[in-house]
């Protein structure tokens, strides 16, 4: 996992005016002095992120990429990171202190906010070679727990409310992720085609609920999480640039997805001997979820469960297709992205299988 751990130098298409950026932090961040010195994550595949060192303290910046980048309609926004992780700052959700937010491009060429920087681990295998049973299965309880403590927030307390639109979830998100997909195809892939005709046609009751309205992450993976160095304890949940007011079980089901992915796809725990490894099974991790969030017994939660994974495989293959797009662009953020783009076959075909399965649950 080198590619995904630690900093380099920042590439090329990604360089900014470092004196520029030191100029407009100094009087907008306190104690922030000089010099800056600036390098770059490996890991991330959308918005680049950035170490940002001084003498006193460091920081991370994330920020849209440059400005010969092509971007997708409503991709990288890097503004509804920096407001989600503010609000959610304090309320029982693990997430970095927020410091300061640009979206005069004029600075360094494109938007950035700027955070605290949280030092800690990443696991980027989710079969945690390096654990124990024991620590594996705790560090798998404390993903259940943070999950769970997300989508128990009160979106109003919070100051969330408008964070997306009301009602109608799985319609708006297999439109929007439809239309990501087609505006970044690059070859034609079947299964993708059926499912853009599956999809909106077969969004069961449980779906159109609308009662069940959270913050969702989007994005919730093991990877996506810096934890305490020795103890089995998120210290900050990262990457918000997909979240939104939406459906939990959405949110929750795509996280689940790892448990069909086999190893080395897209970092998943499939076809794995998970009593043996000691992490949970499907089934017993959606029951500590459902008791911990206080809702309906587990099986009628998985109820539609193909078709929940069926979605979130395709939206998966969209958001992976829009990496190969920038890929061929010469704008995408990691030297992971050409194998991650490559994903996009094989997840559609693992979405239509799911699909296909949730027909025959009819």
């Amino acid at each position: 996992m080198e590619q995904f751990t630690g900093t380099q130098p920042v590439r090329e298409q990604h360089v900014f005016d470092v004196a520029a950026l030191t100029a407009w932090l100094a009087p907008r961040i306190e104690g922030f002095r000089g010099p800056l010195e600036v390098s770059q994550f490996k890991g991330g595949q959308s918005n680049p992120t950035y170490l940002l060192r001084t003498p006193g303290a460091s920081y991370v910046m994330r920020a849209k990429p440059g400005p010969a980048a092509k971007l997708l309609p409503s991709a990288h926004a890097i503004d509804r990171e920096f407001r989600v992780m503010g609000a959610l700052h304090g309320r029982g959700v693990p997430v970095a202190r927020m410091h300061v937010l640009c979206e005069d491009e004029s600075v360094i060429g494109r938007a950035f906010y700027v955070m605290e920087y949280v030092q800690g681990r990443v696991f980027w295998d989710q079969s945690l070679p390096d654990l124990t049973p024991a620590q594996r299965g705790d560090i798998y309880d404390e993903m259940n727990r943070v999950i769970a403590a997300l989508h128990s927030v009160d979106v109003a307390a919070a100051g969330l409310a408008d964070y997306g639109k009301p009602g109608n979830y799985f319609d708006r998100q297999i439109g929007r992720w439809s239309k990501q997909y087609l505006a970044s195809q690059t070859e034609v892939i079947e299964p993708m085609d059926r499912l853009l005709q599956w999809l909106p046609a077969n969004v069961p009751a449980s779906a159109r609920d609308a009662d069940q309205v959270s913050v969702v992450h989007g994005d919730y993976r093991l990877d996506n999480m810096i934890w305490h160095p020795d103890e089995p304890r998120v210290l900050a949940v990262l990457d918000w640039e997909l979240s939104t007011l939406g459906h939990p079980l959405a949110d929750f089901s795509y996280h689940c997805m790892a448990w069909h992915i086999p190893p080395g796809t897209f970092r998943g725990i499939g076809g794995l001997d998970l009593p043996a490894l000691g992490i949970p099974s499907e089934r017993d991790y959606v029951r500590r979820y459902c008791e911990r969030t206080g809702r309906a017994d587990p099986d009628a939660v998985m109820a539609d469960w193909n078709f929940y994974l069926a979605y979130n495989l395709f939206r998966l293959a969209s958001i992976t297709q829009g990496i190969a797009r920038r890929v061929l662009d010469g704008t995408a953020a990691s030297a992971q992205a050409r194998a991650t783009g490559a994903s996009t076959r094989p997840l559609a075909e693992m979405a239509w299988r799911f699909a296909r399965a949730a027909d025959n649950d009819n």
